[in-house]
């Protein structure tokens, strides 16, 4: 986990995708609640945690990049042959793999979550809210762990596909336009609403009223993220499979 936790820090792709999110996420939430600050008057179904978490919807997009670079930069360089033969037992090197990359990760959406809320607070002016508000603290755990959670979905989707092209290729429309833009359609939402990055959406108060039928989940807020945890499981047992049957 040591060795894993070098190469993140001294390969400038992964630093720079890291800084990216964060700045992408701060800097959306400023822009987001001031123009909502403008236009509050012809806003309908406002809620002000709207603001602090859907520059999370972009920002999420580098932390999944750097989730797909902790693997592939790897096997595109050909250092993956050098790092088996340092650690042969693949479910060890796997292991650390992917530990130190949901760890940065987890690091990153900590100080990420609430700086973005904050910044779009104080953007909305009078109509903000605060973070000892009802239901905020809750929604920055679930928008921590959301984060975290995609990011370890995008190194078992990258393990199992090894290419970063092929991983960004798929994941990046998917989830930038794909789901996002198929979750507000009502004839396919009974599918689209179990998609990764649309289970997540409930906690972070992004679903819309879930009180309004147009709107409402089949599941909960923390049952969307067990959802999540699930397909980010699934990823990583694929990315081991791949792994432990494929040569280098």
């Amino acid at each position: 986990m040591r060795a894993e936790l070098t190469k993140i820090r001294t390969v400038r792709s992964t630093v720079w995708t890291l800084l990216l999110a964060v700045a992408l996420s701060v800097g959306l939430a400023y822009l987001l609640g001031l123009s909502w600050r403008n236009a509050y008057d012809r806003l309908e179904n406002f809620d002000p945690l709207v603001a602090g978490f859907m520059p999370l919807t972009l920002g999420q997009l580098p932390l999944v990049v750097f989730g797909a670079l902790t693997v592939t930069s790897e096997y595109s360089t050909g250092t993956i042959r050098a790092s088996l033969a340092a650690v042969p037992d693949r479910a060890r090197f796997y292991a650390g793999k992917v530990l130190a990359g949901t760890l940065v990760a987890a690091v990153v959406a900590v100080v990420t979550v609430p700086v973005t809320f904050v910044v779009a607070q104080a953007g909305l002016g009078p109509y903000g809210t605060s973070l000892g508000a009802d239901g905020v603290v809750p929604a920055l755990v679930g928008a921590c762990l959301y984060l975290t959670l995609m990011c370890a979905f995008a190194i078992g989707v990258a393990a199992a596909l090894r290419h970063t092209a092929l991983v960004l290729g798929i994941l990046l429309p998917v989830l930038f336009l794909g789901s996002q833009g198929l979750g507000n359609i009502p004839a396919i939402k009974a599918v689209t609403q179990y998609l990764p990055d649309q289970t997540g959406w409930v906690v972070m108060h992004l679903a819309g009223p879930q009180d309004d039928p147009r709107w409402a989940r089949d599941y909960g807020a923390w049952t969307g993220l067990a959802l999540l945890a699930l397909w980010a499981a699934a990823a990583l047992a694929a990315g081991y499979l791949s792994l432990r049957r494929r040569d280098a």
